[in-house]
This record gives structure tokens, C-alpha cells and sequence, in this order.
């Protein structure tokens, strides 16, 4: 794309919006140097890049690179040996920080975000520089004591030695015969030392090194000899401290410098995916959408190659501007705009080759859904000297020298722009020269949208395949345009009409008219013809959409009605189904009352037949029969299952957790309450959610207890993370993708052993898990669990 014709299409402005949007410099400058691509599939990644940064933001709005700095200048100082200030290394670590988190946040997301986790796998961590750097250097850029062993040493000995530096002049200025020399009664410091503030009038009473003199003179500024030593005690020590500091500072400089390939590949990754941040912001300013594509090489021969529906001019204010709608039909490749200046003509051809820069640059364009745009190799116009639309300014000239690049560069896979093509000279000979220009272009097959005033181009776009007119909609009632464009239309000058319209004389306008030669006369009549025609034909359209709405209204109301005939028929089962049991409530109730006689007889009649009764046994034991029957059948459905349970559960027997996908071994019962081990962990279950283990599972080992929850999405890494033996960065590192997989994986709960040790360990994955946004919950671990030595996390299981 030749910066020239982006220029004319005023493509600069849109990128110096687009670079408000960004968060950092390196960003903005990125967002200054973008360039439409000419590559289909390119065009089609960008394109999704910003779809999906338009999702994640409407999901998680807060997400940004904030507080980011583009610091690869730093690093080419870390390169040439140049230290590094506690400033400019926070801000390294920082921007490395950023690029963490971010990229952390989205690579948990890569199945809804590929294109964008794409990009951010390429953010580096660095963990190793960050956590030297933050053991070295506070928040407020000062060199910790911590930093080195040899620090904390000297700064000890600072503390003291100022400790008795301060002590001695204390008592010097308490001193009777000290006190009564001095012009205030304090110890101040100049050039580094304490020294006391003499009156000039008492010099050399008080023995010392003079440091300096007030501005009147009054006063001198003298360190006493009794405290010189203490002086340069205190002095020396904050020398070594300077030198201890550049040294720590050196060394980081140093590691940074051995990073900085990798901090500069994350400070691009972080601008790259700040650029499409801005780019979805944008989108949501301009109320944009994503246009289709269009590929010039698969273009099915049905398809419009441009379709653009509402679309808006982007610079132009979105409450004032006439949105377009602006087709080419599939057999055409050129669009011949006419009609009278400030009619909207330029404003509409801008809109056009701008919207198509922005989409193959990856921005959404300000139109409506369903709006459609070739991918073209290369986009051209000459839109005349300095138009300025912001202004409202609309001036046309010929730009021949343009006109020559650009049939030299343009191919069938181009969008090529002319406005008011062939104006500046003799009418005839540039309407000849335009109209040779377009022959050429439309042998070519080169997409075209040309704006002119020439009649002789409205007949050719009417006779000629390939071409279609089109026209800015003017009010004849108003004398004025109302910038829309009408498609198959040709504009009119409108010039007898305004003029009659303003009042001049009727006899004027008749010789007017009488001076246009007969050739125009009919191609003026021809094309108002044809406008009559199309309006006729708009009518007819707007009449079969009418009666198609009223279709779609009358069939949406049975549809409606449909439905409320489903809804009275579920109301009427569902009566039907309250009824049934009610009366199977009641059979049940009469049931029981019968069985409760029964069973009276019956051992009315078993005591009969023990005390020498006649009635058989036989008779006893059919009608226990024929009651149990009568029980089975009437009894609900919960009963019934309960005939059919398992085999009793005993302490001791192996089990298996479904759910859980797991296995163990029951501890205890309680009624319908289960108590079960797995492995180090102890639950408690309902009866209806444990199976009892085959036979081939009873001998199940440890290891084999790894499982949880099914239906994860990746394999189960063990209940269980040891992390003892490791440092806390490499540590946190495998807690961070431990959890990560056991959250995929579905499980509920894990445990991290970390050791007791001397405890940083545990309490940098203490304060790691703490935040985490995958964990619901973190406890010791209990006596059976590995006592402080374990941490027992509940994850957020969906």
C-alpha cells in the first residue's frame, strides 16, 4: 500500500486515534506504523485478533497493560555496561510483571482466545531476574539491606557510628561551655559533616575545621576537633556504601543485560497485544462491526465483491453524518457517482477506500452487521488537493501525475478512486479522457468508483456492461443535497430546476434549454426515465416487504398461538398427573388400614390354631403371601428401591467414589452417612454415592488412587504436589501449572507438601495460593496429613 494514496484517504487521522487507545509507548508507536495488509489470511487473523479482544474486554474490562514502559532503551544501556538505576530497573521488572500476569490470564483462556494466546505465549516471564530484583530494590527504589550480606554490615556500622556521632554533638551543644559560642542551640550539616553554628564573633574558641559561612556572616559553621574522627568514621562508612550499592547495581544491570533479548521480544508481544486491545476499544467508540471478507480468487460469481450497509464516514461526527449503503452488484466492477458539488459525492468515496484500509488492517469498520469487503492487493485514489472533511471543505483537481501511477500499479484485485475524473481542462476533451480511462479499468476488471460531473459518463454507465450508475439524492423543494446515495440511479445537475426555483425569468430558462443540443436533451431525458423507473421499481419493493411483514406478523402470532396450546397441554398432564396421585395416595391409605387387620386376623388366627384351632398353616402362610404381594405392588418408588439395595457396607471394605473417580477405603458409618479414606484425605458420602469395588479392584495400591472428578478436560496430575528440595521460585513455577492441570482435570481439592524447613518455602506458597484465582480455600494440613508441613487447597471446580 503506497503511503501517498493512505494519505489522501486521510488513513493517518484513523491510526492517530487508534494510538490514543494504546497504553504505553511502545504501543502507540506501533499503532502510528500499522499498515493495511494486502493478504487474505493475514487480514482474516487481524480481523479475528480484534473479534476476540472485543470479547474479552466485554467479559473482563479491566484488562490492559497498564503501567507498562517501553524499556528497551534501558536495555541497550544494560548491553553497553551502563548501570541501571533502582528506577530504571523497577521499571523492567514491572513491565516483565505486566507481561506475567497478562499472560497468565489469557493462555488460561486459549480455547475461546487462540489468536490472542497465540501472541502471548511470547511474553517471558523472566521469574528469575524478577525475584532478584524485588529482593534487592523496595518499592521506593531504595537498595534493601537484604541485598547483599555486605550491606546489612555497613549500614549497621553507619547506624552506630551515627549513633555516637550524634551522641558526642548532643553534649557539645548541652555543654555550658560549648553552648555560650553558638548562635543556635542545634547541630546542622554541611557538605556531609555535623558541624555547630559559632558566632564569627567567638572564631577559634571553639577548636574545628571551618565548613562554611552564613550569607550575612554572622555565623560560622564549624566541626569540632573532638568529633572529627567520629566524623570520618561515619563518612567512610557511607563511601563503602555507595560502593556496595553500585556494585548490587552493576550485578542486576548485568543480569538484565542477559535478558534483554528475551525482555525485548515480551516488551513487542505486550505492544502487538496493546495495539489489538486498542483496536477492540476503538471498535466500541465507533459502535463497528466486523466486516466479511472476500477473497478475490474464490469469489463465487453471485457474490458482490462490495456491500456496505449504513457504513459511516469514521472522522466524521457519528450524530450528524448520512450513513451510505453502497453495493456492486456481482457482474459489475465500476460505480459511476454523479450529481451537483457538495452533494456528498467525495465524502462517500473516502468513506469507501478508508473503511477498506481499516478492515484489511484489522479494524472493525463503523457499518452494519452483514456489510462485506474484497480483500484488495492494492488501494489507489486522487481525490483532489487538500480536502479537508472535517471542514467541510469539498475543492476538486486534476491529478493527472496520480492518474498515471495508478494504472500502472492497479491489478483486478485493486480498488481504484477517482473524484471528478478528468476536470481542470476543455469538458470535451476530459470527458473523452475519462471515458477512455474507465474502458481501460474495465477491461481490466479493476474494482472503480468514479465521481463526476460529465453526461456523456452517465450514458456509458447505462449502456456499458459492467457499470452502474449511481447519484447523491438532492431536495429540488429545499435547494438542498441530502447526502444518499442512490445506487442504479444517475444524478441530475438540477440546474433549470433551482433556477426556476429561484425566481428567474420564464423566457431566460426557455432559451436556455433551447441552446442544449438535441443529443443531451435525450440522454437527460433518457436518464430521468430511468429514474422514474427505478423509483417506481423502489415503490413496488417497499410494498412486497410491507406484505412480507405482515406475513411474518401473522405467522409469528400462530406460532405464539402454537405454543400456548403446548403450554394448556402440559397444565392438563400435569393436573391429570396430581389427580392420578391423589388416588394412589388414597389406595395406599386404604391399603394400609387393610393391612392392618389383616395382620390382625392373621395372628388372631395363628393364636387360634396354637391353642387348638383348625386353621391349616398353609392358609396362615398364602395370605402372608398375598399381603406382602399387595405391599410390593402399592409400595412408592423409594421403597421399592430399597428392596433392591446393595449388600450392606461394612468399616473396612474398599469402595468407589464415582463422581470423585476415585477409590477408597470406609472408616466409619452413620446411618446413610459413609466415612471414607482416600489416600491421606478422609470425606464423608452419601449411601447412594459409592459403589462397592469389584473384586479385581479390591487390591488397589496408592498410586492407583490418583484420579477425581471425570469429565476433566486433561489428565488427573495426582492429588498430590511435593515440592520439598525446591527453591521458591522454581517452586511456585510447578504450583502455578499443578493447579492449572488439576482444575482442568476437575478435581476439588489437592494437596501441596512443602516441608516445614525453616518455612519459606511455606510461606511463599502460602501467599502464592492466597490469591489465586483458581483456589476457593487453603488449611493446614491436619495430625494425619502432614501437620504444617502439608497445605490441604480446595479449587473452584465448575
Amino acid at each position: 500500500m503506497h503511503k501517498k494514496y493512505l494519505r489522501i484517504l486521510e488513513y493517518d487521522k484513523i491510526l492517530r486515534e487508534l494510538a490514543g487507545y494504546t497504553a504505553f509507548s511502545a504501543s502507540a508507536d506501533l499503532a502510528r506504523a500499522l499498515t493495511p495488509s494486502p493478504y487474505f489470511s493475514e487480514v482474516q487473523a487481524r480481523q479475528a485478533e480484534t473479534a476476540e479482544a472485543r470479547h474479552l474486554l466485554s467479559v473482563q474490562p479491566d484488562i490492559s497493560v497498564d503501567g507498562a514502559t517501553d524499556v528497551r532503551p534501558l536495555l541497550a544501556h544494560a548491553e553497553r555496561g551502563v548501570i541501571l538505576t533502582p528506577t530504571d530497573l523497577l521499571a523492567v521488572i514491572r513491565t516483565i510483571t505486566i507481561a506475567r500476569d497478562l499472560r497468565r490470564k489469557i493462555t488460561r483462556l486459549e480455547d475461546r482466545y487462540p489468536q490472542l494466546a497465540d501472541i502471548a505465549y511470547r511474553l517471558e516471564e523472566s521469574p528469575g531476574l524478577v525475584n532478584r530484583v524485588n529482593q534487592c530494590i523496595d518499592d521506593n527504589g531504595a537498595v534493601k539491606d537484604s541485598a547483599s550480606a555486605e550491606l546489612a554490615r555497613i549500614r549497621r556500622e553507619i547506624d552506630v557510628a551515627h549513633g555516637r556521632l550524634q551522641d558526642k554533638m548532643r553534649r557539645m551543644v548541652a555543654s555550658e561551655s560549648v553552648r555560650k559560642y553558638l548562635q543556635e542551640g542545634f547541630v546542622t550539616q554541611r557538605d556531609g559533616r555535623y558541624v555547630l553554628p559559632v558566632k564569627a564573633d567567638f572564631k577559634g574558641r571553639i577548636e574545628g575545621i571551618v565548613h562554611d559561612q552564613s550569607a550575612s556572616g554572622a555565623t560560622i559553621f564549624v566541626e569540632p576537633l573532638a568529633v572529627t574522627e567520629l566524623n570520618n568514621t561515619w563518612k567512610t562508612l557511607q563511601i563503602e556504601e555507595t560502593q556496595e550499592i553500585n556494585r548490587i547495581l552493576t550485578s542486576l544491570s548485568a543480569a538484565v543485560a542477559e535478558q534483554s533479548r528475551f525482555i525485548a521480544a515480551t516488551v513487542q508481544a505486550l505492544a502487538e497485544l496493546d495495539v489489538i486491545f486498542a483496536k477492540a476499544r476503538y471498535a466500541e467508540t465507533l459502535a463497528a462491526t466486523a466486516p466479511t471478507l472476500l477473497n478475490r480468487d474464490t469469489l463465487p460469481a453471485d457474490t458482490r465483491r462490495i456491500d456496505l450497509r449504513n457504513a459511516r464516514h469514521p472522522l466524521l461526527d457519528a450524530d450528524t453524518v448520512v450513513p451510505i449503503n453502497l453495493h456492486l452488484a456481482p457482474e459489475t466492477s465500476m460505480l459511476v457517482i454523479t450529481g451537483p458539488n457538495t452533494g456528498g459525492k467525495t465524502v462517500s468515496l473516502k468513506t469507501v477506500g478508508l473503511l477498506a484500509l481499516m478492515a484489511q488492517s484489522g479494524l472493525h469498520i463503523p457499518a452494519d452487521d452483514g456489510s462485506q469487503l474484497m480483500v484488495f492487493d492494492g488501494i489507489f485514489a486522487d481525490i483532489g488537493d487538500e480536502q479537508s472533511l472535517e471542514q467541510s471543505l469539498s475543492t476538486f483537481s486534476a491529478h493527472m501525475t496520480n492518474l498515471v501511477d495508478i494504472l500502472a500499479r492497479c491489478t483486478p484485485k485493486s480498488l481504484v478512486i477517482f473524484d471528478e475524473l478528468g476536470a481542470g481542462t476543455d469538458p470535451i476533451e476530459g470527458a473523452a479522457l475519462a471515458h477512455a480511462i474507465l474502458n481501460h479499468l474495465l477491461e481490466k476488471e479493476v474494482t472503480t468508483l468514479v465521481a463526476t460531473h460529465f453526461a456523456e459518463l452517465k450514458a456509458f454507465a447505462y449502456t456499458t456492461a459492467g457499470v452502474e450508475n449511481a447519484s447523491m439524492a438532492f431536495n429540488v423543494e429545499t435547494l438542498s443535497p441530502t447526502f444518499e446515495l442512490q445506487i442504479g440511479v444517475p444524478g441530475n445537475s438540477n440546474a433549470f430546476a433551482i433556477a426556476e426555483r429561484l425566481g428567474l425569468p420564464e423566457t431566460i430558462l426557455t432559451e436556455a434549454q433551447s441552446l442544449v443540443d438535441e443529443e443531451t436533451r435525450e440522454t437527460e431525458t433518457m436518464l430521468a426515465q430511468i429514474k422514474a423507473d427505478m423509483e417506481s421499481a423502489r415503490m413496488e419493493r417497499l410494498r412486497v416487504e410491507e406484505e412480507r411483514a405482515e406475513a411474518e406478523y401473522y405467522r409469528e402470532k400462530m406460532e405464539k398461538r402454537l405454543e400456548n396450546v403446548d403450554d394448556e397441554a402440559q397444565q392438563i398432564l400435569m393436573r391429570a398427573r396430581r389427580e392420578a396421585q391423589k388416588e394412589l395416595d388414597a389406595a395406599r391409605a386404604k391399603l394400609r388400614e387393610l393391612r392392618r387387620e389383616t395382620r390382625k386376623k392373621l395372628a388372631e388366627a395363628s393364636a387360634a390354631s396354637q391353642t387348638g384351632g383348625k386353621l391349616p398353616d398353609r392358609i396362615l402362610k398364602s395370605a402372608q403371601s398375598r399381603l406382602d404381594t399387595m405391599e410390593a405392588a402399592f409400595a412408592p418408588p423409594k421403597a421399592r428401591a430399597e428392596n433392591l439395595s446393595a449388600p450392606p457396607l461394612k468399616v473396612g471394605q474398599k469402595v468407589e467414589i464415582p463422581h470423585l473417580n476415585a477409590k477408597g477405603t470406609i472408616t466409619a458409618i452413620n446411618k446413610n452417612e459413609i466415612e471414607v479414606q482416600l489416600g491421606t484425605f478422609r470425606t464423608t458420602l452419601k449411601r447412594n454415592k459409592i459403589h462397592t469395588a469389584t473384586h479385581a479392584d479390591s487390591t488397589e495400591t496408592p498410586a492407583e488412587n490418583q484420579g477425581y472428578r471425570s469429565g476433566g478436560i486433561v489428565e488427573s496430575p495426582g492429588l498430590e504436589l511435593d515440592l520439598r528440595g525446591q527453591t521458591a521460585d522454581d517452586a511456585l513455577h510447578l504450583l502455578d501449572s499443578y493447579l492449572d492441570q488439576a482444575y482442568l482435570a476437575g478435581m476439588p481439592f489437592v494437596r501441596i507438601v512443602h516441608g516445614k524447613g525453616t518455612g519459606v518455602l511455606r510461606k511463599a506458597v502460602r501467599e502464592a495460593l492466597r490469591g489465586h484465582p483458581l483456589v476457593t480455600s487453603a488449611r493446614n494440613g491436619a495430625d494425619g496429613e502432614g501437620g504444617d508441613g502439608v497445605t490441604v487447597v480446595k479449587l473452584a471446580v465448575d
